[in-house]
């Protein structure tokens, strides 16, 4: 069965190092299965303990299997475990079991375990499954903490439904290991999925000055856009990132940032940019117009209203699409509150997109100055494809899955 698996497409795992996080649960025995499977696949394993999971599953045959030394406490008597050493030198963490317990601590930067030190110290992806008797699952408390975690950039394993310890039938069983198997592996086969793609990300406002303090903007955090760069950088592209006024770190390496203020300016650097791209995103809110003419000092206040005289700015989307030559594609963003589909069709034809995504302002948690939104994205090729509300990490993730089914169209 192992043979099967592991010969099944499970390439991606090969020479990757992972970290296993298990704490106290019954499912802790099937972290064994898990263990042998990941060294099966090829990658190097280390395996963490909270003094609470050595009640289900013995830290020697975790060892055993692993071919490494468990560690179950930040001191031991052979001296201190690194934990800042083991945080830097994994490629992913896999918290399995998650308890409800494991999950607050987590989430509240608690870290009186190994677990809990590795974890802070982790500057790889993390993923983790839960796994806890139904109440608890869907306890509120549990719900904010896992909402919490993912809000850090964590990654959810769904439990499944069945069975539970306590003999109820519900949702809190433990993701099978066949599946975080699946989880791990599909997440490092994508990130060369795009190698070889030079592509263009748009994101953020543009503001307009209206004078030295003053400026026409929009409510526009950039957060769609950034998530793209990072999941396209991580995915093996070079990615030019042409951000508008809005705060942005990474050390993310793939990344080239371009920091513009108006739309002229946005404009002036995707045009640049373009011709040497495979491709772009144009995922920013850039303002339609600006003012006529800018005030050099500020404007004071005076007895009756006051005019400002707008003009257009340039069409970044549309002029691509014109400047767009073969093996070039292009995908713009559509927000609208009325006749959505029809409106976002539209625009993608006049404006020679590839694809665009829509979304509207009529769905809650969706737009500007949310973490999550919830799009459809349309091709030309007349398909339509509706995503659930998630996380903007997460559709990422389905946008670039559709720009890549494009690509190799």
């Amino acid at each position: 069965m192992v043979s099967e698996l592991i010969n099944n497409g499970m390439d991606a795992l090969r020479g990757k190092k992972i970290i296993i996080g298990i704490s106290g649960s019954i499912a802790a025995y099937k972290m064994a299965f898990m263990t042998r499977l990941l060294v099966k696949a090829g990658a190097e394993v280390r395996v963490l303990m909270t003094p609470a999971a050595t009640s289900f599953i013995t830290p020697l045959t975790l060892s055993t299997l692993s071919r490494h030394e468990v560690l179950t406490d930040v001191a031991s008597e052979e001296g201190w475990n690194d934990h800042v050493e083991l945080g830097l030198w994994a490629d992913a963490m896999l918290l399995a079991p998650a308890t409800a317990n494991t999950l607050a601590r987590l989430a509240n930067g608690i870290c009186d375990t190994i677990v809990g030190a590795v974890y802070l110290s982790a500057r790889c992806p993390v993923f983790f499954a839960p796994a806890m008797d139904l109440d608890m699952w869907t306890h509120p408390a549990t719900q904010s903490n896992i909402q919490r975690l993912r809000n850090h950039g964590n990654h959810l394993i769904p439990v499944g439904e069945g069975e539970l310890a306590s003999g109820l039938h519900g949702a809190g069983r433990m993701a099978e290991p066949e599946d975080m198997l699946a989880t791990l592996n599909s997440f490092f086969a994508a990130r060369h999925t795009l190698k070889g793609q030079r592509i263009l990300i748009t994101a953020g406002p543009t503001h307009e000055p209206i004078d030295p303090v003053r400026f026409i903007g929009n409510r526009s955090s950039g957060k769609m856009g950034i998530a793209l760069a990072q999941e396209a950088a991580r995915r093996g592209a070079v990615v030019e990132l042409i951000l508008g006024p809005v705060r942005y770190s990474s050390d993310l390496s793939g990344i080239n940032l371009h920091s513009v203020e108006t739309a002229q300016e946005m404009f002036g650097v995707a045009q640049k940019l373009f011709p040497d791209c495979t491709g772009a995103i144009l995922a920013a809110a850039v303002a339609d117009y600006r003012p006529a003419t800018v005030a050099t000092q500020k404007i004071k206040k005076k007895a009756g209203d006051m005019r400002i005289d707008l003009v257009r700015n340039p069409d970044i989307a549309a002029t691509l699409g014109q400047k767009k030559e073969a093996g070039q594609w292009l995908v713009g963003f559509a927000l609208e509150t009325n006749n959505a589909e029809a409106n976002a069709r539209d625009k993608m034809e006049r404006k020679n997109l590839d694809a665009i995504v829509l979304n509207t302002l009529q769905d809650a948690g969706a737009g500007f100055q949310h973490d999550t939104n919830k799009v459809s994205i349309l091709t030309q090729d007349n398909k339509v494809r509706h995503f659930e509300l998630k996380k903007k990490t997460e559709v990422a993730i389905d946008i670039l899955k559709v720009v890549q089914e494009w690509i190799a169209s």
